[in-house]
């Protein structure tokens, strides 16, 4: 099981993008968000040109890999952020724990309750970096779209919440965008993750998966999924999609035909910035 999930990883760190064209675009990187004492670090894609009071949208970018590999500056990953500081957004790109054969403990529920600190640390610098506070959102592919979905889906009261750092400002975001994230996987197989089988703990399976925690307090979600992709089923995200109709929640699922695993938002079967953007702009510039 542990060489499939790194294989998986070795395709998500391979997916296809154009060269890096930075233009416009001012990266800050490796910048400490989980504390002195954490080795993962995030990197900051900002528009190039800010009016000092210019207080922009901010989305945390979350890298795939099988929750056991990957990086924030993987190609995916710097395509995203370069599309969204051009589009007058601030990315932030983040590193989180991961379960590495050298990492002998669960790194669940570590590894969302990193990706929620990201969303508590733009609300406590949000002056310093010109975000708009109520407005965050969360992107991820693979691996990453199953932590973003959490982070759209999840509230205080199912317990996930980190204690700290900065536990005065909220986790929540106001929308999400899944890109194939595995979402049956944890009915079907057992992820070095949790160091534990399904079947020895099934209650930390079930609070990993998306669907068990829809319902109507959920944001808006976007889920783009491949037609082609043969790591994560497209029935993973139908699944989702069920769950957030049954729940009443906004959202929409877009299938992009012929696409596989690991595309950044230029694939070359479809642009779909213009799709990200109409729902991005809609749920974290249209608010009151």
């Amino acid at each position: 099981m542990l060489r499939s999930l790194l294989f998986l990883t070795l395709l998500t760190a391979a997916a296809t993008a154009s060269p890096i064209d930075s233009e416009g675009v001012r990266i800050e990187k490796d910048v400490e968000y989980l504390g002195q004492d954490r080795p993962e670090k995030a990197d900051l894609y900002f528009p190039d040109k800010l009016a000092p009071d210019q207080r922009c949208p901010a989305v945390v970018i979350i890298h795939g890999g099988g929750w056991v590999a990957g990086d924030k500056g993987a190609a995916r990953e710097q395509n995203i952020g370069t599309n969204f500081a051009r589009h007058g957004y601030i990315g932030m790109s983040i590193n989180y724990l991961l379960a590495t054969p050298a990492t002998k403990a669960p790194t669940w529920p570590q590894n969302l309750q990193d990706c929620l600190t990201a969303v508590r640390w733009l609300r406590k610098n949000a002056d310093r970096l010109h975000v708009a506070p109520e407005r965050i959102g969360a992107i991820g592919g693979s691996a990453g779209g199953h932590l973003a979905a959490m982070l759209a889906v999840t509230q205080p009261e199912d317990g996930l919440d980190p204690s700290g750092p900065y536990p005065e400002f909220s986790c929540r975001v106001q929308c999400a965008i899944d890109m194939y994230g595995p979402m049956l996987w944890f009915e079907q197989r057992d992820l070095p993750m949790f160091r534990q089988t399904r079947a020895e703990a099934p209650d930390l399976y079930r609070a990993a998966t998306p669907m068990t925690h829809v319902n109507g307090k959920t944001p808006p979600i976007l889920i783009l999924q491949g037609t082609e992709d043969k790591t994560v089923s497209p029935e993973d995200s139908h699944a989702l999609d069920s769950a957030l109709e049954k729940a009443g929640v906004e959202h929409q699922l877009v299938l992009v035909e012929g696409a596989g695993h690991s595309f950044h938002l230029e694939p070359k079967q479809k642009d779909l910035r213009p799709l990200v953007f109409e729902f991005l702009d809609k749920h974290l510039r249209s608010q009151p």
